[in-house]
């Protein structure tokens, strides 16, 4: 089973949170894998990453650029690991049934959004029933609080 850690966004969007989470991977050891709702969504991320100013550095890659083995960070719309990667970052809402292959979880959701609160919602119900370990953060002024 995973450690699945749900963050709800209150501050920043995911696109400026994500960065944080995957350096800290990065710094682990870690390889990652970042699963979006679509295409067009993992092209913005890939965007995204590449303009992130701290950590100014996520080597990553996705389909359309290959060589999937070698990439520390893959961007994906389904549900391909060619890089091996042990943590899993969700975003979008996307369903992740294969969540207990990975060490960790990272679903990240926005808190000012009221459809992906109550979807968000659902998912850690369907995960603690699943017998997965379960952690809820919430953003803060700087970093992140673990709630009980």
């Amino acid at each position: 089973m995973a450690e699945i850690g749900f963050y709800h966004l209150t501050r920043t969007p995911v696109e400026q949170a994500l960065p944080a989470l995957l350096g800290r991977t990065l710094d682990a050891g870690r390889r990652a894998v970042l699963r979006c709702g679509d295409a067009a969504r993992v092209k913005a991320m890939d965007e995204a990453l590449w303009q992130s100013a701290d950590p100014v550095w996520l080597p990553h890659g996705s389909a359309a650029m290959g060589h999937g083995a070698l990439q520390p960070i893959w961007l994906t719309d389904g549900p391909d690991v060619p890089n091996g990667a042990t943590y899993l970052f969700a975003i979008d809402g996307v369903d992740c049934p294969d969540a207990g292959t990975f060490e960790r979880v990272f679903d990240l959701f926005d808190g000012s959004d009221a459809d992906a609160v109550a979807a968000a919602r659902r998912r850690w119900v369907t995960c603690r029933e699943a017998g997965h370990t379960l952690v809820y953060w919430q953003q803060q002024a700087k970093g992140w609080a673990r709630k009980a």
